[in-house]
């Protein structure tokens, strides 16, 4: 796995064993070869220049993403786009959120969506159901979006000035909490189906998000889960983060989280 993103093919990653060192080679979505060697003690000086090598290319490779996201973030800026990053492990259920969110604030809100997966169109599909605008990004192997992709998802999703862009991000709690897309804000989505020491065991997530929506609660009766925990876990890691319980079935809780991207926009 790719220390830079975690994006690994295994059609390409290649393992071999060579004079005491092992070789690993991984290509990033967007072509990036980097090969990875561990040497045993008798070469330190070889593994760490390799070492170096590598944090070399990452910070190329981020540093790149990074230039895009902030023309991202001048696109919005200038058009009065609130753009949000949702991001989750997979069957969160940010998709089931996503569309309740559209459907009850259609009459208020011009929304579109840029739909993040590595195979099919079903989410979009879902999303594409609500009369809601929305283009799909298929990563393939990749496990994130990154600024580049969203570049070229607005040129064909071409949203309204003063409307609201939700980015649903590929289902994975590491990668995606690296690379900035250009939005005004990360959101995480935790249920109540997870652990609740989720925060603690993928603190870049949870530290790089502005604040948090815990989903499913009205399973609550159902699994065990510790909500008081988690949100001392999710502070810990966060002290500034804002938290929203909800149910997207129910639609408890809602209420708080539709005033919070109402006062978003607003700013």
């Amino acid at each position: 796995m790719c220390v830079t993103c975690g994006c690994a093919d295994d059609n390409e990653a290649k393992t071999t064993n060579l004079d005491h060192a092992h070789h690993h080679t991984h290509t990033l979505a967007d072509g990036t070869v980097i090969t990875h060697t561990h040497h045993h003690e008798e070469a330190p000086q070889i593994h760490a220049k390799i070492h170096n090598t590598t944090i070399s290319l990452e910070q190329e490779i981020l540093g790149k993403n990074n230039l895009l996201a902030a023309q991202n973030r001048g696109w919005f800026k200038g058009r009065n786009i609130l753009a949000l990053n949702l991001m989750s492990s997979p069957g969160a259920g940010k998709t089931t959120l996503l569309t309740r969110t559209i459907n009850d604030l259609k009459d208020k809100l011009t929304i579109s969506v840029i739909e993040g997966d590595q195979e099919t169109t079903n989410d979009a599909e879902k999303i594409k159901a609500t009369g809601c605008k929305v283009v799909q990004i298929n990563t393939g192997t990749g496990c994130h979006l990154d600024a580049s992709m969203i570049e070229k998802s607005l040129q064909q999703l071409n949203p309204p000035l003063d409307s609201v862009v939700m980015i649903e991000n590929v289902g994975n709690l590491v990668c995606p909490a690296l690379f900035d897309l250009g939005e005004a804000a990360k959101v995480v989505i935790l249920s109540v189906t997870e652990g609740e020491d989720k925060p603690i065991k993928y603190p870049h997530m949870f530290r790089a998000s502005e604040i948090m929506i815990l989903t499913k609660i009205d399973l609550l009766p159902y699994v065990q889960f510790d909500v008081q925990r988690c949100i001392e876990y999710a502070k810990q890691v966060n002290p500034k983060m804002q938290i929203f319980q909800v149910s997207a079935t129910t639609g408890e809780g809602l209420e708080d989280l539709y005033r919070w991207l109402n006062q978003k926009v607003a700013n």
